[in-house]
């Protein structure tokens, strides 16, 4: 079994602000990521698929079709938008990077059956960098 990881950057911006609470509960709890202006990102992705190597190809994973799976579920609905008002999915709940990478992993998740249909490969985990000392994983086994 071999796992793969693919690497992708985009920038965000987000306004971590949660709609359930009031204006002091965010300040105390996001503090100076509760501007009401935003702020941005230049995150760092890396997507990881397990399998069996392929006798044939040799490789485990056809990385273009990961390419276009990232770049059409994530890079292209997320890369240099604002993620409050620019993602369905954040207008009822806060975009901390905890809940951009689950929203990553749903999105990936929906489609991986589409794009890689049979038992292999499987998503394995998803990783996002928000800075180089903020860093969220996520398996894909373990959050189902």
């Amino acid at each position: 079994m071999i796992r793969v990881t693919r690497r992708y950057r985009f920038a965000a911006s987000h306004r971590l602000h949660a709609p359930q609470l009031d204006d002091a509960a965010n300040h105390r709890l996001y503090g100076k990521c509760n501007n009401p202006y935003g702020h941005g990102h230049n995150y760092v992705l890396e997507v990881s698929a397990r399998g069996p190597v392929d006798p044939l190809s040799g490789a485990a994973v056809d990385v273009a079709l990961l390419d276009a799976l990232v770049r059409d579920e994530v890079l292209g609905p997320f890369d240099h938008h604002d993620l409050n008002t620019g993602v369905e999915a954040f207008r009822q709940c806060a975009p901390t990077s905890e809940n951009l990478g689950r929203e990553i992993l749903r999105r990936l998740r929906r489609e991986w059956p589409r794009v890689f249909p049979g038992l292999w490969p499987q998503l394995a985990a998803v990783r996002l960098a928000e800075t180089p000392r903020n860093i969220f994983e996520i398996s894909a086994h373990e959050s189902e």
